[in-house]
């Protein structure tokens, strides 16, 4: 099969390379932990920065860890991966990490926001990398265990030591991307392609979708715990479908009735007017208006998404939801 980007595995990387570097882990989140436990499992040499209120610290130490400062961390390490959100990237680069960098090191991330944007500039002489896996990382660090892996974007922003690429997807081999399949790309491939399948797709496009559709039927009068299985519970179904076999197998799964009402309705939905309106958003990521509202809204102490999201978790459809759930005792057991 022909891929329009360069794809490589495990017979492809040297492990000895980020076997031989010191390694610090920047926060112990969802990425963090499963980046630091694998890389440990791995035979690499892994500490975490952590702040010292920080209530991961114990976690990681219960889990084996070596845990110290974020300025011990960035200190002592050859490589120095940035795993906490995009919004304190900046501040804590700034004051805890950049004054321990020195020439031949390694500065990664797994998303490129603060490097693309330029709200985080390596000093001469520092590389950058980018090693982002395709999956939460509680799938990082499950398919790890299990002897496979999730496939990762792997990028270089900056070549300092002629050695980078090697140094990123050696870091890939050790968390385990490389079972999977590991993509080169650029940061700014990952950083625009990500945050618009986010707002327009993602998140932005279906729980709009989700919202309009629940909202339509009960306006007509239909009972809002049957909107709620028609418009949110069924959709998990229709892509765990696609997900599992493409959408050629989803519409093999269902009806003639749903199939014929695909190709008749979805169009009428997502139109000309709906592929304007993401080309725009496009447009906005790609010109940097999105980051600097972004970042202008964080530096307002979150206001506006905050005040977004009171009104989802007031919106009918959650409240709906939350009583409809009650009754599936397998989603009761999974949130417990």
């Amino acid at each position: 099969m022909n891929m329009a980007i360069e794809i490589l595995y495990d017979k492809d990387v040297n492990p000895e390379i980020i076997q031989g570097k010191k390694i610090a882990i920047i926060g112990y989140g969802s990425q963090g932990h499963a980046h630091a436990l694998n890389l440990h499992d791995s035979g690499c040499d892994v500490r975490v920065g952590l702040r010292p209120e920080s209530k991961s610290a114990e976690e990681a130490r219960e889990h084996g860890l070596k845990v110290v400062d974020i300025d011990t961390a960035a200190e002592e390490a050859d490589v120095v991966m940035i795993l906490i959100p995009d919004e304190i990237q900046a501040k804590t680069y700034e004051e805890h990490i950049a004054p321990h960098l020195h020439p031949g090191d390694t500065l990664a991330f797994a998303h490129g926001f603060n490097i693309h944007y330029g709200y985080i500039k390596a000093p001469e002489g520092v590389n950058v990398i980018m090693v982002a896996p395709k999956g939460p990382g509680h799938i990082v660090r499950r398919q790890y265990t299990e002897g496979s892996g999730v496939p990762d974007l792997c990028c270089v922003y900056e070549d300092a030591t002629g050695d980078a690429w090697d140094i990123a997807l050696s870091y890939a081999w050790a968390i385990g991307g490389g079972r999977a399949g590991l993509m080169k790309g650029t940061f700014a491939q990952e950083t625009e392609e990500d945050l618009f399948g986010e707002q327009a797709v993602l998140c932005g496009g279906l729980v709009e979708l989700v919202k309009a559709g629940f909202e339509t039927l009960t306006e007509a009068g239909y009972p809002p715990e049957l909107a709620y299985f028609e418009c949110y519970h069924e959709m998990k179904m229709i892509v765990d479908l696609m997900y599992e076999s493409g959408i050629h197998f989803m519409n093999y799964s269902i009806s003639n009735t749903a199939e014929y009402g695909e190709y008749y309705a979805g169009p009428k939905v997502i139109n000309d007017e709906s592929r304007k309106a993401m080309k725009l958003i496009l447009e906005r990521v790609q010109n940097g208006e999105f980051a600097k509202e972004f970042v202008a809204d964080c530096n307002n102490n979150h206001k506006w998404l905050l005040e977004q999201r009171e009104a989802l978790n007031n919106h009918p459809i959650e409240t709906t939801g939350a009583q409809v759930r009650s009754m599936f005792t397998w989603v009761k057991k999974s949130e417990e």
